[in-house]
C-alpha cells in the first residue's frame, strides 16, 4: 500500500501576477523550486489564505531570484495579486517510508518572495 505524504512546501508566499489568458498553471521562481525540491511540471495543491480557495495545478518555472509566483489560465480567478499562498508537492510512499521520510519546507520573505 502507497499514502500520500507531504514532500515539499513553500510556505506563504505573495501571488506578483494573474494571467487568465495562458494554458494554466503555477509559474513559480527557479530559486525557490529549487531550494523545496520542486521541479517543472510536478502537480502542486496551492492554498490561497486570503481567500480559503484550494487548488491543483501544475508548475511552470519562472525565471530564477525574481520571486515570481504567477497563476495562470483558470487559476487565476482563484487568487489576486498581492493574496499570500502556500504551495505544496506530495509524494507517494509506503507507511514505512513514509515514517523515515523529512520534507523540504522553505520560508520565503513574503515581501519579496525570496529565500532570507
Amino acid at each position: 500500500m502507497l499514502i500520500e505524504v507531504m514532500k515539499s512546501k513553500i510556505h506563504r508566499v505573495k501571488i506578483t501576477k494573474a494571467n487568465l489568458n495562458y494554458i494554466g498553471s503555477i509559474t513559480i521562481d527557479a530559486a525557490l523550486m529549487e531550494a523545496a525540491n520542486i521541479i517543472e511540471g510536478e502537480k502542486v495543491q496551492v492554498v490561497n489564505l486570503n481567500n480559503g480557495e484550494r487548488l491543483e495545478t501544475y508548475v511552470i518555472k519562472g525565471e530564477k531570484n525574481s520571486g515570481e509566483i504567477a497563476m495562470n489560465g483558470p487559476a487565476a480567478r482563484k487568487a489576486q495579486v498581492g493574496d499570500i499562498v502556500i504551495i505544496i508537492s506530495y509524494a507517494c510512499m509506503t507507511p514505512e517510508e513514509a515514517k523515515q521520510f523529512k520534507p523540504t519546507i522553505i520560508f520565503p520573505d513574503t515581501e519579496t518572495n525570496k529565500i532570507h
